[in-house]
């Protein structure tokens, strides 16, 4: 196959950046879109010329680091695959293929297709974990938990934390990836004694990190490489209306204590 490759460069988060026009031959339909990066890099290095900085590790669509708006899409135009799991042979020979890295206010760029996002991480860190003493293992058996639930705790549990959704969101909002943390924990009995707390949390978090609002056009959905649902939305804002009431029930309570000598 012979490409053209036109790759956003730029050195730091203080240049300008530009599009840099690359062509390329020899690219076999079966590899990967790493991999032709890969021997883009090398004949750059070659020739002595800088090679494009890009972020991988897992290689197998787990660990969301290979996060790159192909074409306009983000991970490419396949669904459901991260851009690792991409292969060229979905690209016709001959095809001109724009490579830019996440575009966010939140994500800042480090170096040509690399972004800074560890305000995911942050967010994580405000309330996405359990820090109750639940002592040693249990029998699996032993806490019963319906198959609805499980289920649902499943499918909010498979985000990778990629930033797919920030990048296709007009907004910027990091609602979907806050949804899918909050949901799974809030679905087992493990996360209920951190319920309202967490979801505050991260939501403020989310505000804090300068992530856009949700504007429910589901493009976060459509881009998803694990399919998580805009349901899990839905149940985000549910847990967020019901962490608001209690907590104005327990400033209430405690404005106004009950006079026990009445």
């Amino acid at each position: 196959m012979t490409l053209t490759l036109k790759i956003w460069r730029q050195r730091d988060t203080r240049d300008p950046g530009r599009f840099v026009d690359y062509p390329i031959d020899g690219i076999s339909p079966d590899m990967s879109f790493l991999e032709m990066l890969d021997i883009l890099n090398q004949r750059l290095v070659l020739k002595g010329e800088d090679p494009v900085a890009f972020e991988y590790d897992c290689r197998e669509g787990i660990c969301g680091t290979c996060s790159l708006m192909i074409d306009g899409l983000p991970h490419g135009p396949e669904r459901g695959i991260a851009t690792c799991q991409l292969y060229m042979r979905r690209f016709a020979d001959g095809a001109t293929i724009t490579i830019e890295p996440w575009r966010a206010r939140a994500f800042p760029i480090v170096k040509d297709l690399v972004t800074d996002r560890s305000a995911l991480d942050r967010i994580i860190q405000a309330g996405g974990y359990i820090s109750v003493n639940t002592g040693g293992a249990v029998d699996g058996n032993v806490m019963l938990i319906p198959k609805e639930r499980q289920e649902t705790a499943m499918d909010a549990a498979s985000c990778i934390s990629c930033g797919a959704c920030v990048a296709a969101c007009k907004n910027a909002s990091a609602t979907l990836f806050v949804a899918a943390k909050v949901s799974h924990l809030a679905s087992l009995p493990q996360g209920e004694p951190e319920r309202v707390r967490r979801v505050t949390a991260m939501m403020e978090a989310m505000d804090r990190e300068g992530f856009g609002s949700c504007s429910n056009q589901n493009e976060c959905e459509a881009v998803c490489p694990k399919h998580i649902s805009v349901r899990f939305i839905a149940q985000l804002n549910r847990e967020y209306l019901r962490a608001a009431v209690i907590q104005s029930g327990s400033r209430a309570s405690s404005e106004h204590p009950h006079d026990e000598s009445a």
